[in-house]
C-alpha cells in the first residue's frame, strides 16, 4: 500500500486541520513541503496535484483530493467504523457542519494572509493595517462561534465529549487568533475546547510549532 502523501505548509490553517484528521486517526503519512512564501504553491509541481495552486492536497487511495474539509469527510468516511470526525445522526452533522464551516467559509477566506497582505498594500498600512484586519475580522468571527457554542449538544469538545470536524477547524484559527494578538476573554468556550484538544497528542504534534519553518 502507498504511503499517503500531503502537500503541506506548517502554518496554513487549511493544512494544519488535515495534519490533525491523520493523527486522529492514526494513518502514517509523508509530509512534503510547499513554501508559501516562495511561491511554491504557484509552481508547476503544485499545480500538477491542485489546480487552485493551494495547499493543502492529500494524494491518497491513488487520488489527489484538495479542499480541507472535503478532504477530511473523505478521511472520516474511509475509516469507518472508527472514525468519529462527524456524528452519526443527521441534525448533529449540520451543526459540525455549520461550526466548521463557520470557521472555514467566515473567518478564514478574509482572513488568509494574501488578503491581509493586499489590504496592507492598498491602503499603505503596513503590518500595522495587516494586524488590525486580522483581530477585527477573526474576533467578530470568533464571537459568533462562541455564541453558537451557547447549546446544550457542546461538550468537552465543539458538539459532544469527541473531536469533531469542527475542533479540527477551531484549533487551528485559536492558534491564528493568539497570533494577531486577539482578545479572547470572552471566549470561555472557545479557550476551554481549545485548551482540550491540545491536551490531545494527535492535536500537539499537528501544531505549526511542531512541525517548524522550511530549513
Amino acid at each position: 500500500m502507498t504511503r499517503p502523501v500531503l502537500h503541506d505548509y506548517w502554518r496554513s490553517s487549511a493544512s494544519y486541520r488535515v495534519r490533525i484528521a491523520l493523527n486522529l486517526l492514526g494513518i502514517d503519512y509523508q509530509a512534503t513541503t510547499v513554501n508559501l512564501l516562495t511561491g511554491a504553491h504557484r509552481a508547476a509541481e503544485n499545480l500538477a496535484v491542485n489546480p487552485q495552486g493551494l495547499v493543502p492536497t492529500l494524494e491518497i487511495d491513488g487520488q489527489a483530493l484538495t479542499q480541507s474539509l472535503a478532504i477530511i469527510e473523505y478521511l472520516h468516511e474511509t475509516n469507518q467504523p472508527a472514525s468519529t470526525l462527524m456524528p452519526a445522526d443527521a441534525a448533529g452533522r449540520h451543526r459540525v457542519r455549520a461550526l466548521s464551516h463557520a470557521i472555514a467559509m467566515e473567518i478564514h477566506p478574509i482572513c488568509n494572509l494574501s488578503v491581509a497582505n493586499h489590504v496592507a498594500e492598498i491602503t499603505g498600512g503596513g503590518d500595522e493595517a495587516k494586524a488590525a484586519w486580522m483581530r477585527t475580522f477573526i474576533g467578530k468571527g470568533l464571537t459568533g462561534l462562541e455564541r453558537m457554542l451557547d447549546d446544550p449538544r457542546t461538550g468537552r469538545f465543539c458538539h459532544g465529549d469527541t473531536p469533531t470536524l469542527a475542533d479540527l477547524c477551531l484549533v487551528p484559527q485559536m492558534y491564528n487568533a493568539r497570533r494577531w494578538g486577539v482578545d479572547l476573554a470572552a471566549m470561555p468556550k472557545l479557550v476551554a475546547i481549545d485548551a482540550a484538544c491540545t491536551e490531545m497528542e494527535a492535536f500537539a504534534a499537528a501544531h505549526p510549532d511542531r512541525i517548524g519553518p522550511p530549513a
